[in-house]
């Protein structure tokens, strides 16, 4: 019997998603050195700190304020984080997602993830976080 999935609604849910996510990102072959052996995260630590910042990111919680860019900027000097890992990271957050729920806010939480993801790996190129940067103006021509 299959069980009747629904949407995110609160910080449980988030918490939920979150350590679902991260038990197989440090299982992944690819993601999982990054996450223990590189960035050497204590999850138990951090756990709280994301679901601050995805309880912001999907229902306004205003309570996330570190600077996410930062944190990646500096895994990259160490290790450097390229399109597949975060194609990988972005699969592995979509089948989590639509493993565990349903709805409006697990689409949201799949798009700003899509969102998220682009931006930082832009950025970390050097390039604009925008999704947007290759629209260009015509030249102004008197």
């Amino acid at each position: 019997m299959e069980s009747v999935r629904a949407d995110l609604h609160n910080r449980d849910d988030v918490y939920a998603l979150t350590s679902e996510f991260y038990r197989r990102a440090f299982a992944d072959d690819l993601l999982g050195p990054i996450f223990t052996d590189i960035a050497q995260m204590d999850l138990d630590h951090h756990l709280p700190i994301i679901c601050d910042f995805w309880e912001t990111v999907l229902f306004g919680a205003g309570l996330y304020r570190r600077n996410a860019l930062a944190l990646h900027v500096s895994l990259n000097e160490k290790v450097p984080l390229r399109a597949e890992h975060f194609e990988r990271w972005l699969d592995l957050w979509v089948t989590t997602v639509d493993g565990l729920f349903v709805g409006e806010h697990a689409e949201r939480a799949k798009l700003q993830a899509s969102r998220i993801a682009g931006s930082i790996h832009r950025r970390l190129q050097g390039r604009s976080g925008s999704e947007f940067e290759t629209i260009t103006r015509a030249p102004i021509t008197p």
